[in-house]
């Protein structure tokens, strides 16, 4: 019992500086896929750094809810693949530890990683999601002209909208301008300037839009009369104080935004079986199929890290790599097939799990006994491969 608990902390702490440089690694990578959007909002929208910063801390729920599962595989994939090629195994076998007795530690690590997984998806992600439109709403109304699509009718401020053929980001000039103005009642203006400059308030989200050498064209509703106006200066007052507050007080919240009671009330009460029906219900199956993958893709990467000890490191982890691809390709195809209602959610969120834990125990039974399994198969033909191309190198 002793010698089991020894075995049991020494191969738990093995796991975790792995795990650690992979989640790392893995966030990094995360981060170098955002690495152009990030350099366009500092160096062309002038967004503070601080603000850039806040936007990745809130969307990382979203992608360790996958790098986590992911950074687990492959802590006990390369453990074991050290404690195989080390010989470390074998001593273990002689010493009376099957490999089933090295299962509880790498089950331990499964668990602490998918109760981490877990919180991410149930806490973290809906709060983060929130979070980050928040301070996109922020940003946005702050930085007017992010907001401005070119070629775009723009409709966020109440009564006004606003159609630019261009913008300049650097200067805040706005070329080709058409405004509709029907905050009166009475009093229809339609304004068009080939140039207006935009001077901004961001704390109190006041906007001025200075137009240059432009018509107004008035239609009066109440006396049925029409009046144009030419101006070589005009300047208008945009308000968006009531419409930040607004949004962020009544606006709508998708699925990943939602709480795990807000998906039950919202798949309860929703009458319409269509596809916001079965997002909202793939959504509350995935909050506990993600964490659940840390235990299929952890008992996977145990016989795996053992069977791949004849080869090099990187054909083990490629190996690895191959099997996560597998387990997101049938994620993925369960979402498609989930969110279209060609078969039940449950089906397409929990098939993945089912599927790489399936292969991950008759793997680890195979490798208990020492008897042979598909992966030979792989290894001998990597070996072929191998020989053939070190035959044909230079002597």
């Amino acid at each position: 019992m002793k010698i089991n608990t020894i075995i049991n902390r020494y191969v738990f702490v093995e796991l975790i500086p792995p795990f650690l440089v992979n989640l790392v690694f893995f966030s990094f990578i995360f981060l170098m896929t955002q690495i152009l959007e990030i350099t366009n909002l500092v160096v062309n929208y002038q967004i503070s750094p601080w603000s850039v910063i806040l936007l990745l801390f809130y969307t990382l729920p979203f992608f360790l809810q996958f790098i986590i599962p992911l950074s687990v595989m492959m802590a006990v994939l390369l453990t074991f693949l050290r404690l195989s090629r080390d010989n470390e195994i074998v001593a273990m076998k002689s010493g009376g530890i099957s490999l089933y007795g090295l299962v509880p530690p790498v089950l331990l690590f499964c668990l602490s990683a998918a109760v981490v997984t877990a919180f991410m998806s149930l806490y973290g992600l809906p709060k983060g999601r929130l979070a980050f439109k928040d301070l996109a709403i922020k940003v946005v109304a702050s930085n007017l002209d992010i907001g401005l699509k070119e070629r775009t009718f723009n409709d966020r401020f109440d009564g006004i909208t606003i159609y630019v053929n261009k913008v300049d980001i650097r200067t805040k000039t706005l070329i080709d301008v058409f405004i509709e103005d029907q905050r009166s009642e009475k009093i229809i203006n339609t304004v068009i300037a080939p140039k207006a400059k935009l001077v901004s308030d961001s704390e109190n989200f006041i906007f001025r839009l200075k137009l240059f050498n432009g018509t107004i064209n008035q239609v009066d509703l109440e006396h049925r009369a029409a009046n144009t106006i030419h101006f070589d200066s005009y300047e208008m007052s945009l308000n968006l104080k009531q419409k930040v507050a607004q949004h962020r007080a009544e606006g709508p919240k998708d699925e990943e935004e939602m709480t795990l009671s807000e998906l039950r009330e919202y798949v309860k009460t929703r009458k319409k079986k269509d596809d916001k029906f079965f997002l909202a219900l793939m959504e509350f199956h995935k909050k506990f199929s993600i964490p659940s993958a840390c235990f299929a893709l952890g008992i996977l990467a145990l016989p795996l890290g053992i069977q791949s000890k004849t080869t090099n490191r990187l054909f083990g982890i490629g190996l690895g790599l191959v099997f996560f691809i597998m387990y997101y390709i049938l994620l993925s195809a369960g979402w498609v097939f989930g969110e279209a209602g060609i078969y039940p959610p449950l089906i397409g969120m929990w098939v993945p799990n089912v599927v790489m834990g399936g292969i991950g125990i008759y793997m680890l039974i195979r490798t208990a006994r020492e008897r042979p399994t598909k992966l030979e198969l792989i290894l001998k033909i990597y070996h072929r491969i191998r020989s053939r191309i070190d035959e044909s190198g230079p002597k």
